[in-house]
């Protein structure tokens, strides 16, 4: 059992966690991730190690509540227990010789996002932030963002936040001016991360994507979370997110196909979230 030690509320949908789990703290590594279990009869999801403390012994994720088990878990109290909690999982982020980078966030994807560019700037690399989210309220590690950016720019859709536009804006104006990065990384919505390579190709430019398919069993025993890369000689090749990722060259990426496997049980995850709800309900009334 793993004990949270820690809960607060980011947005209205999205929640942070720090759960002691000492030996995967020792191990973790920006751009991996955890699965876990709510409880014995829940289903295993994965959620990126959004931070860790090694001395502390805890690991800190950050979820948005969109089904059944995010709910569940979101409905657990500080000084309660998670079932299980297995990682860290899946490779981390490629930071060695990185001197500038470019780190494009989008919704609570910027949770995932965080991790990597205060590791970059841990290490001493010039880091330009483009975080993105669609209004003021939905925006989550404004004030961490900033300290771990040397410099960045803020968009959201309805210009509540920042500037009023999608984050490809910025990124395209720089590279238009001839600015350069060792790799842009992009992590969010899998459009989000589909119009960032769209824009970044044309000039060549470094681009890596942070693929966050369905998961099972988080080993690549499942196949649950593969998806389709092009090699350099057009060979289509498919990979498991879970071993192979979760990053990726984002010019071998198939989002098109990524897009309609994301969307196959959102129908299903929305049924499962509102009876969960209810069943929440019905307790909280007892």
């Amino acid at each position: 059992m793993y004990k949270i030690l820690e809960k607060r509320e980011l947005n209205p949908t999205v929640t942070f966690m720090s759960v002691e789990a000492p030996l995967v703290a020792k191990k973790a590594k920006p751009g991996q991730f955890i699965i876990l279990r709510v409880d014995e009869e829940g289903e295993r999801i994965p959620l990126t190690v959004a931070g860790y403390d090694r001395e502390k012994g805890s690991v800190d994720i950050i979820f948005q509540i969109v089904g059944a088990t995010t709910a569940k878990l979101n409905a657990k109290a500080q000084g309660e227990y998670i079932c299980d909690f297995v990682g860290p999982l899946g490779n981390a982020t490629e930071v060695e010789g990185v001197k500038k980078a470019c780190i494009v966030g989008g919704g609570v994807g910027c949770a995932i996002a965080y991790p990597v560019a205060k590791e970059l700037h841990d290490l001493g690399c010039e880091v330009t932030t483009i975080a993105g989210f669609r209004n003021k309220d939905l925006v989550i590690l404004e004030k961490e963002f900033e300290a771990a950016s040397d410099r960045m720019f803020k968009m959201s859709d309805d210009g509540s936040w920042g500037e009023k536009g999608v984050v490809t804006a910025p990124l395209k104006e720089m590279l238009d001016k001839g600015e350069r990065f060792d790799v842009v990384i992009a992590i969010g919505p899998v459009i989000m991360m589909k119009f960032v390579t769209l824009t970044t190709k044309p000039f060549g430019q470094k681009t890596v994507v942070s693929m966050n398919p369905i998961m099972i069993d988080g080993t690549g025993m499942c196949g649950g979370c593969r998806l389709t890369v092009t090699d350099a000689d057009g060979k289509r090749h498919t990979k498991f997110a879970c071993v192979d990722g979760p990053d990726f060259d984002a010019f071998t990426v198939d989002f098109d196909e990524a897009m309609m496997r994301g969307s196959m049980y959102a129908e299903f995850e929305r049924h499962a979230r509102e009876e969960t709800c209810n069943l929440l309900k019905k307790a909280e009334v007892k």
